[in-house]
């Protein structure tokens, strides 16, 4: 099953990272659709409370999640770096003893998740009337952090090794069968929001594990008990690279939640609004997140080779593939905003619905504008992460707290409008650090 694996220190850039995103691409298509099917049965079998209940419990969740997959991005750097060094040793040792900090990882951020629910969505100041949906949508949720964290960490693996088809394989099959109990626990079962968040979990131990089905096959991944002895010894240096990742998925989130503070204060309408957008914004990320796992699996395996100068030229393609793939998102998007708002949004109320319609689409246009500012973000960003330089994309999402916070106060006091804006200028600011970050590091490799 080695045939599986890519090596992206030979052959044309551009064409590496296509093929290598194209299925990445696709899977977050079925991720997104599993995601926007399971918001559309809420919020059309259950009503818009228990979709702004989903809303209010985003965030929240949300950060977990990018603490688990920031994480695991930090181990795949140095899982790529070894396999372009060819280092099979090194990279058995390096999979055990990350395989070992997963397993205590999850179960930490399980127990802390499920400690702090109530008291964030207090402080999020949660309407009274959405608040106990939003708790046990997220406690479900926690309770399946572990294979959350087995799903990522396995995907991750198999990326870093230039395997991008089997984390499909995996998403796709997650997708069908989470649409699936969707239906089902929801509609004949009558679970409501206690449904959806059952299918989640159920589909992603179903991602993972056709993630480790393959990666049993691989003769590289083949473990023994002598690779877990030196795992204390390398929990450092890998904790040195996942958790710069994890806290800067964790500020961008603590950034989220404080704009979602802002946005209960508009009540129940305006949370559907936005939450209906927020679904959508994953269709809006789907290639900037492909392209992202691209260039860093690209940069690493290319840094771990030695070779600094096809560093530099991947990044120049994958920057312009970025640019022109966001604005083609952006028309077509654009193009069907009101009908895809639309699948989330129903009430008794026509009117109310209309009104949760109207604050969707405008935020939806927003977005879409400033998109490409989104997508560089994730191609520099990956740059400096692949070759270990983790430190900058960590500054860059406390930059984007700071942004988002500060639009949210000003939305917040005296200007209501500006709560549309918080995301897209945090997307301007990270997306300029990080360029001048990834700057910097090129005019030090010249210097040397």
């Amino acid at each position: 099953m080695e045939h599986s694996l890519k090596d992206m220190t030979a052959g044309s850039p551009t064409r590496l990272l296509i093929t290598f995103s194209l299925p990445l691409i696709f899977a977050n298509i079925f991720q997104q659709l599993y995601t926007v099917v399971d918001t559309a049965i809420v919020g059309q079998g259950v009503g818009l409370d228990a979709l702004a209940a989903l809303g209010a419990a985003d965030w929240f969740y949300w950060m977990m999640l990018s603490a688990v997959q920031g994480v695991t991005a930090g181990f795949a750097v140095r899982f790529a770096q070894q396999f372009g060094a060819h280092d099979g040793d090194g990279l058995r040792r390096t999979v055990a003893s990350s395989a070992v900090l997963a397993v205590l990882l999850a179960a930490a951020l399980t127990i802390l998740s499920e400690c702090l629910v109530l008291p964030v969505l207090h402080l999020l100041r949660t309407p009274a009337e959405i608040l106990p949906g939003a708790a046990l949508y997220l406690r479900i949720m926690f309770a399946g952090l572990p294979l959350t964290m087995l799903s990522n960490y396995t995907a991750a693996v198999l990326r870093s090794l230039g395997d991008s088809r089997t984390p499909l394989a995996g998403t796709v099959f997650a997708s069908a069968l989470n649409i699936a109990l969707d239906l089902l626990f929801v509609f004949p079962f009558g679970w409501g929001i206690a449904g959806a968040a059952f299918a989640s979990v159920i589909a992603q131990g179903a991602s993972a594990l056709v993630n480790l089905i393959r990666m049993r096959k691989l003769s590289l991944l083949r473990l023994s008990r002598e690779d877990f002895e030196s795992w204390q010894g390398l929990a450092l240096p890998l904790l040195r690279l996942g958790l710069p990742l994890a806290a800067q998925n964790i500020a961008t989130s603590i950034g989220g939640m404080g704009v979602q503070s802002v946005v209960n204060r508009f009540g129940a309408l305006t949370i559907a609004g936005f939450t209906a957008t927020n679904k959508l914004y994953g269709l809006l990320e789907i290639a900037c997140q492909s392209y992202g796992y691209a260039v860093s699996t690209y940069a690493g395996q290319n840094y771990g080779a030695g070779d600094r100068a096809r560093i530099r030229r991947g990044i120049r393609a994958a920057a312009v593939l970025s640019l022109v793939t966001a604005a083609a998102l952006a028309v077509g998007i654009l193009a069907g905003g009101s009908f895809l708002t639309g699948l989330f949004l129903s009430a008794e109320n026509p009117a109310d619905a209309a009104a949760a319609a109207a604050i969707a689409n405008r935020y939806l246009t927003i977005m879409c504008l400033w998109l490409p500012a989104l997508y560089l973000i994730f191609v520099f960003r990956s740059a400096l992460q692949g070759v270990g330089r983790v430190t900058i994309p960590m500054l860059s999402g406390v930059l984007e707290t700071v942004i988002r916070l500060g639009v949210a106060a000003l939305a917040a006091a005296i200007l209501p409008g500006a709560i549309y804006y918080c995301e897209v200028t945090a997307w301007v600011g990270a997306a300029l650090f990080n360029a001048a970050g990834y700057a910097l590091l090129l005019l030090r490799w010249r210097k040397e």
